[in-house]
This record gives structure tokens, sequence and C-alpha cells, in this order.
């Protein structure tokens, strides 16, 4: 875009007063501002400038261009400005895609952004799918799990610490699971993406179990129930339909209200990493930014196990 500074510097000259002036607002020195005019006349074959000893005045043609490098020198200014305001100043549409588990933390988490900034928009996308960034415009998306290898940015937020879960109507009348051997004997509900399609046999969910003294236990289990919705997993597991693999953050309410129980409440499972993917690595817009902080903020208070 070297060709539009020629007429850039015209602007300035004409507005400054002189080529002087013109130069201290470009950081060139006055003879760089007459070459590059002189340039610009004899590319174009037309005078647009009577210099004198005292003052610049515009030729005819002069005056007919410069209004239009006036525009240029204007729309750049407030090109400028515009990327300074998304670089300081969130603003604009925020689009974040999400879990649909995941949906209720999104909205905690950013409701004191948006309160703060009223310039700012949100388009949340809750989808257990995994969305494209580029095609959808996202901005941020928010993972749960192991990510497969990709060229998106992941920034670390927060780890899901998850338990195993049942309705005590469920365990009346299937009994308890007292150790990691005894759960196979058992109906179970699987996010889908755990318990893959097997043809005609039920899936089978893999589960990795860590003993209060440092021992581990790894069985598989048999599926009855899969979903791609953690929300309706959870459902159905207070319906007393199985047993489930639920965050713990997501179900103390109903373990404390009594809907779900804790089973072998002695084992634990390796915690869940949760990321943000972004499709750039530096160069964050302020929404980005501002958005990213919430988050961080927000999931850090999240109830963790004991």
């Amino acid at each position: 875009m070297d060709e539009l500074k020629p007429y850039a510097v015209f602007a300035e000259t004409v507005t400054a007063g002189s080529m002087s002036a013109a130069g201290r607002r470009l950081g060139l020195s006055a003879s760089a501002v007459s070459q590059t005019l002189r340039a610009l006349e004899r590319q174009m074959g037309v005078t647009l400038l009577h210099r004198s000893t005292r003052k610049l005045t515009l030729t005819e043609a002069g005056e007919r261009c410069y209004p239009h490098c006036l525009r240029l020198v204007e729309a750049a200014r407030a090109a400028a400005h515009s990327l300074v305001r998304a670089r300081d100043a969130p603003s604009g549409e925020l689009r974040v895609a999400a879990p649909v588990g995941f949906a209720s933390h999104i909205a905690q988490a950013l409701a004191p952004v948006l309160a703060e900034w009223p310039q700012l928009r949100l388009r949340l996308l809750v989808d257990d799918a995994m969305i494209d960034l580029i095609d959808a415009r996202i901005d941020i998306a928010v993972r749960v799990g192991q990510l497969a290898d990709s060229s998106w940015v992941a920034r670390p937020l927060c780890e899901i610490e998850m338990v195993l879960c049942a309705a005590p109507a469920y365990v009346e009348r299937q009994g308890l699971p007292v150790a990691p051997s005894d759960l196979a004997g058992f109906d179970w509900l699987a996010w889908a993406r755990e318990a893959p399609e097997a043809g005609e046999a039920p899936p089978m969910l893999a589960l990795f179990l860590h003993g209060p003294g440092g021992e581990s236990q790894r069985l598989q289990v048999g599926v009855r129930i899969a979903s791609n919705n953690h929300v309706a997993l959870q459902q159905m597991c207070e319906q007393g339909l199985g047993i489930a693999r639920l965050s713990y953050a997501d179900v103390l309410p109903a373990l404390e209200r009594g809907a779900l129980v804790r089973l072998l409440p002695q084992w634990r499972f390796m915690p869940m990493p949760v990321v943000a993917v972004t499709p750039q690595r530096d160069g964050d817009p302020a929404k980005v930014r501002v958005a990213l902080e919430a988050l961080k903020r927000y999931l850090a208070t999240l109830p963790a196990l004991a």
C-alpha cells in the first residue's frame, strides 16, 4: 500500500499549511515531504501545489484531489482507533462455545464482565459436539478432557473432579458397591464419547480409580445408557436408572439435597482438565482477555473434594 502514502502526505501538507509542519506531524523532514509531493506530481503529470517562500496554494487539480486524500487519512485514523478500542476496551460480540453441562458456569463467570462493559455482547453456543472455531467465528471454546492435537491455542482454566453417583432409590434397589470390583454388576450411564458404539455388543466405559493407599484399579463396565449430554446423564441418574461418573461441582447441589449419593468416596479419578481454546496465539482483543480472566477467576471458586 506504499502508493497511498503520497496522498496522505499531500493531505497532511494542505491541512498543516506548510511542508515543515506536515513533516513534524508525519515524522519526516520538510525535504522528504517536498520530494514525496514532487514525485506524486511527476507520476500523475499534474501540479498540486503552487509553492512560494511564504505559503502554499492549491492548484485546481489539488483542490479536486484534497478532499479524497483527506478522507483517506480520516479513514486510516478511524481504522487505527477501532483497533485501539478492540485492544483496550471490550466491545462488539464475544462468541463463546461450551459443552451443555458447562453452560451454567459460563453464564455465572461472564455476568460481571457483561455488567461492567455495556458495549460488549455475548453469543453463547452450547453444544457437546466439537464446534469448528473458524467456521463458527468462535473467540473462545471451552473444552473438557484431553484434546486432540491441533493448531489452536489451549489455555488451562481449571481441573474438574469426577465422582461416582447414583440415586438413593437405585442403591436401595440394587445394593451398594463396596469395592471397584463390584461396579461391573450395575447399570451404567456414560457420556457417549467415552463409550463408543460397539455394534450389537453394549458399549464399554473404561474406569481408572485411585485408592486411599496409593493403589489403583482399572476396569471396564458395560453401558446401558449413553448420551452426548451431561445434563441429561445427571437427570437420568437422579431418576434411578443407574450409576454415572459426574462432575463433583455439578452434582454437589444434588448430593446436598439427597437426590444423589456418592459411591466409593474413598476412591478417586484423575481430574479432567478444562481449557479455553482460541484460534490465535497472541494479540487477543480486549473482549477475549477479560473473558479469559473472568473464567479463570470464577472457576477457581468451584467446590473441590476434601
